[in-house]
């Protein structure tokens, strides 16, 4: 089978993806799923207030994260670096890492490589219709998730120590 057969191609625009809060916090919009890319990618734009924090964890897949507006502080293996917009993080896979939003919101990319995280954010988000940009924040609901479809690891608490000054 050739690469063509493998992957189909795609093309999405963002008024036409699928829009999901996810109980981290934060709203996903999913620009390309794991059967749109014949599982070698996931990618959704993450919109997030000031303050909001992800535990210490892992995927079994590569992260990169490309800030798009706002800033993050990105908790890589242990040590802590600022992205700014513009700029981009990976986390490969199996290595803990967390992020924190320090500027008063932000937007990312998030590309998951390759597409096994899907299960995981699905059971840990629900639609929403476009107008919607809150939710409630539910970690149970996250660790349920991680319990029930893996694609994360949960390692411990978010391990900033302040904020970051936007």
């Amino acid at each position: 089978m050739s690469a063509t057969e493998m992957v189909p191609s795609l093309v999405r625009n963002a008024d036409d993806a699928e829009r999901r809060w996810f109980y981290g916090g934060g709203v996903h919009t999913w620009l390309a799923r794991a059967a749109d890319t014949g599982g070698t990618f996931l990618l959704c734009e993450m919109s997030m207030e000031s303050g909001k924090a992800t535990p210490l964890h892992t995927h079994p897949a590569d992260e990169t994260l490309v800030v798009l507006e706002g800033e993050l502080l990105v908790h890589l293996d242990g040590t802590d670096h600022r992205v700014t917009a513009g700029g981009v993080a990976l986390a490969p896979a199996g290595v803990p890492h967390a992020f924190l939003v320090g500027s008063e919101g932000a937007r990312m990319l998030c590309l998951h490589t390759p597409g096994t995280c899907e299960a995981f954010y699905l059971g840990a988000s629900e639609p929403i219709d476009a107008t919607t940009s809150t939710g409630v924040v539910d970690f149970d609901r996250i660790a349920a998730s991680a319990r029930e479809h893996g694609g994360i690891e949960l390692l411990g608490p978010p391990p900033f120590s302040s904020r970051v000054d936007g």
